[in-house]
């Protein structure tokens, strides 16, 4: 009785590690249109990434955080998201289909983590449609006067509970039943859209920076204690002044510095859209690496720029949080500016909400088509071959809740679900690296078997421990192939397990206490000096196994320290968020595992594949322990 319990329960444990097939599926290689090249796709990551933060999030980190260092602070949060910006790019090369993080984690992780990754992608781009269609009617209502909002309040005037918003935001509903409509249309079309607003934006935010060169003023760089005295005594307002800090370039210190870049990380969200256009990219190896990196460089280049422009026009204590750059060229005399602030702004918040519903339907369908999720929603149009389905299920869940709830304080909720993307995404290119080719390592699966058979007896870990103990330390330390083979495999497996235990207890440490470490608390700074000692040795042991030679277009460099500053960074994010929003991911995974319990576990694709003992030889699941299927 026991032991057909312990076989149930091993069985059970099988499915939930199932894992895809390295290759794309042969069935699903022609379904979607391949029209997109790398225009296209630099436009898309612009577009989602580039969105109207860039017109409001530069005020609020200057005026309190860092002051004219926020330059340095999008180039810290620049160089974070270029490490996950780079996994994405090799994955992209390695593996061309849709599903973007969920797929790469289905390959190299298992089933369940794979589903908990798409089911939190969903909610990502679920919840940032959204609030980004409230924010393009919000912006749009102030333009003309606050007209709808009167009209709709007038009308709807319900009492409604405090999650729900104060009156049902008809128009944004309609603007994401549009912009739906577009996205059924066809993947040329929608780029085509998006390209027209991402281009227009980029030219007002050029016309910002060059305009903030010509009226800006160097001092504003320099400013000291009696040029805060001066604008406090000839200010009507004082209330509206900033702090001072110590002045100069970098008037909050390094801590401001800091805090500004975990603030700016978020600016650079989005860029991962690009990497679910697998199967519509006319050349996917080559232009999703390209695609990401150039877009990412873009993003930079305009944060940069119109802070640069906003900290010279207006000294930083005077930034207005709310609409920075329309006031600061009220400041230099350039009214009239504001309104092309204003096109730019729309433009922005158009290109992003493009962005945040393209990716969201190619995830379900990705998901549907592997039976994770109701298989009606993987169906492709036949003219249009858009995941027409997904597109419209999206589309209409996305707009119900932009017309019914307040949004603000569900967006750390979508961080979460970003970062552990990036995370698992990390963490796949850190593992599938170090893995064999799948065709070398079958051979030696079956060689390795029909050696052991005949010398079981002579087993030297049986006759000598010694050796066998000092033969496994030199397979950690000093592997004696040149290529992957299936014991180096598993050991990088297992390291790169290891160390992200490792990083999340260090990051719960640094996020409860780093008051305590870095002033020296005996406790705190000893635990955090034996974590980083551990994951040093555990590093090094990654370092020495051999990688694939795999050809490939892109590669991530410095392998394994890249990945792991990329785990790190985001799982120390995700520490960071309130126990709130971790009781409302809570509440999303238990709507989800419903599904994958009740659903997705009994029509996985490969569960049907893995019960022919033909299809079993074919996975990848081969090349990781434990991945075998019953």
């Amino acid at each position: 009785m026991s032991k057909m319990l312990c076989q149930d329960v091993y069985q059970f444990g099988q499915k939930l590690i199932r894992r895809r097939p390295l290759e794309p599926r042969e069935e699903s290689e022609s379904r979607m249109a391949r029209c997109l090249n790398t225009l296209d796709l630099v436009a898309l990551g612009v577009g989602s990434t580039l969105g109207a933060g860039v017109y409001i999030l530069a005020g609020e980190v200057a005026k309190d955080k860092a002051g004219p260092a926020i330059v340095i602070c999008f180039l810290v949060a620049a160089l974070s998201s270029v490490l996950s910006g780079l996994c994405y790019a090799e994955f992209g090369a390695r593996v061309p289909c849709s599903g973007s993080a969920y797929l790469y984690s289905y390959v190299t992780v298992g089933q369940l983590c794979a589903f908990i990754t798409g089911w939190n992608l969903i909610l990502s781009y679920v919840i940032g449609t959204a609030s980004v269609a409230r924010a393009w009617s919000s912006a749009f209502d102030s333009l003309i006067g606050n007209h709808i909002s009167q009209v709709l309040q007038g009308t709807f005037s319900l009492h409604v509970p405090y999650f729900l918003a104060k009156y049902p935001d008809i128009f944004a509903l309609g603007l994401v039943m549009l912009l739906t409509g577009v996205l059924v249309l066809g993947a040329r079309e929608s780029a085509l859209v998006n390209k027209v607003f991402t281009g227009l934006n980029l030219l007002v935010l050029s016309f910002m920076i060059i305009s903030g060169f010509i009226k800006g003023d160097l001092h504003n760089w320099q400013l000291t204690e009696q040029d805060y005295k001066l604008n406090t005594s000839g200010s009507n307002d004082t209330s509206r002044l900033g702090p001072l800090g110590s002045g100069g370039f970098v008037p909050f210190g390094f801590d401001g510095i800091f805090q500004g870049a975990a603030t700016c990380f978020y600016a650079f969200v989005g860029f991962d859209a690009i990497a679910t256009t697998g199967e519509e990219a006319r050349n996917p190896q080559r232009s999703i690496p390209l695609g990401i990196v150039i877009s990412l460089c873009i993003c930079f280049l305009a944060y940069s720029g119109v802070s640069v422009a906003l900290t010279l026009m207006v000294p930083y204590y005077q930034i207005h949080p709310d609409s920075p750059l329309p006031h600061a060229f009220l400041h230099v005399g350039w009214a009239p500016a504001r309104y092309v602030v204003a096109v730019g702004t729309l433009c922005a918040l158009t290109s992003s909400l493009l962005g945040a519903m393209f990716p969201m339907p190619r995830v379900i369908y990705s998901m549907a088509d592997d039976g994770l999720l109701f298989r009606g929603l993987a169906r492709i149009h036949a003219r249009t071959r858009t995941p027409v389905m997904a597109t419209l299920a999206s589309g209409t869940l996305a707009g119900v809740m932009a017309l019914l709830f307040e949004l603000s304080d569900l967006v750390d909720l979508m961080s979460i679900g970003t970062l552990l993307a990036y995370s698992l995404v990390s963490f796949s290119v850190l593992v599938l690296r170090y893995q064999p080719d799948q065709d070398s390592s079958k051979i030696e699966k079956t060689e390795k078997e029909t050696e052991m058979k005949p010398v079981v007896e002579e087993s030297p870990l049986e006759s000598v421990p010694e050796a066998g103990s000092s033969k496994v330390l030199k397979s950690l330390c000093d592997p004696s192939h040149s290529t992957p083979t299936l014991k180096s495999g598993q050991i990088a497996y297992g390291c790169a397990s290891l160390l992200v235990l490792l990083l999340t207890i260090l990051s719960l440490i640094l996020a409860q206490g780093p008051s305590h470490v870095f002033s020296g608390d005996p406790g705190y700074t000893t635990a955090a000096v034996l974590l980083g000692l551990l994951v040093t040795g555990v590093t090094a042991i990654i370092w020495r196994q051999p990688q694939s030679p795999t050809p490939l277009h892109f590669k991530v460099p410095a392998l394994p320290v890249l990945p792991l500053i990329s785990i790190f960074v985001n799982v120390y994010l995700m520490m960071q968020m309130s126990s709130g929003t971790w009781a409302q991911f809570g509440v999303w995974m238990v709507i989800g595992f419903v599904i994958y319990f009740g659903y997705g576990i009994r029509h996985s694709l490969e569960k049907n594949k893995q019960q022919s003992p033909a299809s079993n030889s074919q996975t990848f699941d081969k090349n990781i322990p434990g991945a075998e299927s019953p």
